[in-house]
């Protein structure tokens, strides 16, 4: 996690930093519905390789924004989860998703 002298002064900044990369929304997107398994993650986000999706996730979990739970299986399972902290960004999410809808209808006129 970053420290608060590494973090933008300005608020606005501080969280497109955070979550402002299409892959980051895209992944806080899917956890805000169900925790997931890395896979399928892959197969529902069109696009996404693999390594950015490895690295994304790294960098969410950093910033503590996303958890990560091992289970102790043959083969190991992995679930990635959002946090209390990545849960909080629920209403920003659900408001661009409202504003997108809103963009998408306002085209078609």
């Amino acid at each position: 996690m970053l420290t608060k002298e590494e973090l933008p002064e300005c608020p606005v900044a501080t969280t497109v930093q955070l979550i402002g990369n299409k892959w980051k929304l895209l992944i806080i997107r899917n956890l805000l519905h169900a925790p997931q398994r890395f896979t399928e993650m892959r197969k529902s986000i069109p696009g996404i390789s693999q390594k950015v999706l490895t690295d994304n996730l790294r960098a969410l979990e950093a910033d503590g924004l996303v958890e990560r739970e091992v289970f102790a299986e043959v083969p190991p399972r992995v679930v990635y989860s959002l946090s209390g902290l990545g849960n909080s960004l629920r209403p920003i999410i659900d408001a661009m998703g409202a504003w997108g809808t809103d963009y998408k209808n306002n085209l078609q006129g």
